[in-house]
């Protein structure tokens, strides 16, 4: 039985808030009517590798290890922030089942805003999106976060 996507957004609004000094975005995936996995944003860290480690890429590998296969099939991924690029794609080749986000993200969001990607038929996979759900906490989180690190001129501190 799937879980409430409220609830599971509030699970993954919680991981972000644990992310600290990095981008507020948190992530649970839902298998079994069960949360297996949680991640937060880890982009910040100044690690070279660290462009990777979004919060749903690190949360479909720790989904990936809990199942013990890298298909997620029966999984759904439910996160704070529209997925990027690289996270929608990964989210086909992962075999994702659904996923729902909270804020849309207008600059680089790939799935409706910017693009569409999951739901992309010309892929073997596809994987529906709905957007929206608790997004405007999801806006508020990341809007703070960018205040406090935004200078009075409105250039990012480094």
């Amino acid at each position: 039985m799937k879980m409430d996507d409220r609830e599971l957004m509030e699970n993954a609004l919680c991981e972000a808030e644990e992310a600290g000094e990095d981008v507020p975005v948190g992530c649970v995936i839902e298998y079994g009517g069960r949360i297996i996995a949680k991640a937060h944003n880890l982009r910040e860290t100044g690690e070279p590798e660290a462009i990777f480690s979004h919060a749903e890429i690190l949360c479909m590998l720790k989904a990936a290890k809990e199942l013990g296969t890298r298909r997620l099939k029966g999984c759904r991924l439910v996160v704070t922030l529209e997925p990027c690029p690289m996270c929608a794609g990964a989210m086909i080749m992962a075999g994702i089942d659904e996923c729902v986000f909270g804020a849309y993200d207008p600059a680089q969001g790939c799935c409706g805003s910017v693009y569409d990607l999951p739901e992309d038929s010309r892929f073997y996979h596809t994987v529906p999106c709905s957007g929206g759900v608790l997004g405007e906490r999801s806006a508020a989180l990341l809007k703070a976060f960018f205040e406090k690190r935004r200078a009075p001129n409105g250039a990012l501190y480094s």
